[in-house]
């Protein structure tokens, strides 16, 4: 059975959630700091499968610890608790790594409902249209399995987030995406919610990938309908 770290520095919290997890059948175990959290996290004898991680831990972030993880190769999801509901304080969140985020006070049977959907996918892949494994366009070449990336030669670093981004236009190459499925397919939100984030993803791909990011050819808004990939310009071959 799938092992989760429950990250939270209210134990009540923390022993409430574990209590209800393991009802469920899981193993959890419990943090309440961020050091501890990246301890358990690396122990490669006793793997984490997912991290339930709340935002606020004294000393270090929950950013901070999700930064760490990613930057240590660690790819298992993490779930981001958090009472902070401003749109950037999410979008922080996704930009080191989360998978979801969800804002307190929380409904357990959501919280669970998210839980088998991350461990699912984890353990069976996205549901694509096609399955990419390395890719080209333009001067960038990518490796979805390594998340290698680079640029007219030059190694570039993504978040899991934006690799995520980018795998998903690619599969939907030429394909007009609405808003609404990015924030279903891509961050696993209802496509209501109000969120600036797929604005500033392809802020940031274009930044990452286009010649000139003021007028890009590959990343494309179309007005009134959602965002379009073109993976060869009109001016290339």
């Amino acid at each position: 059975m799938s092992h989760i770290l429950v990250v939270d520095d209210e134990s009540h919290l923390a022993v409430g959630i574990k209590f209800n997890l393991e009802a469920e059948g899981y193993t959890v175990t419990v943090a309440s700091n961020g050091p501890m959290a990246l301890q358990i996290a690396s122990d490669d004898t006793n793997p984490v499968d997912l991290i339930v991680l709340d935002l606020m831990l004294p000393g270090m972030s929950g950013y901070e610890v999700c930064e760490q993880l990613r930057d240590a190769g660690k790819q298992m999801p993490v779930l981001m608790l958090s009472a902070r509901t401003l749109s950037e304080d999410r979008s922080r969140g996704f930009d080191v790594g989360a998978n979801q985020y969800m804002v307190k006070p929380f409904e357990l049977p959501e919280l669970i409902s998210r839980i088998k959907n991350l461990l699912g996918q984890a353990n069976h892949g996205p549901q694509a249209v096609k399955e990419i494994g390395s890719y080209e366009f333009a001067d960038a070449k990518i490796n979805f399995d390594t998340y290698e990336v680079t640029v007219g030669k030059k190694p570039v670093r993504l978040t899991q987030l934006q690799i995520k981004a980018l795998k998903y236009f690619a599969q939907n190459e030429g394909k007009v995406i609405s808003r609404h499925q990015l924030l279903e397919d891509v961050w696993e939100l209802p496509g209501h919610v109000t969120t600036r984030a797929p604005d500033q993803i392809l802020r940031q791909l274009r930044k990452t990938f286009e010649p000139n990011p003021s007028k890009p050819v590959h990343f494309l808004t179309i007005r009134d309908a959602g965002y379009r990939f073109v993976k060869n310009s009109d001016g290339e071959n």
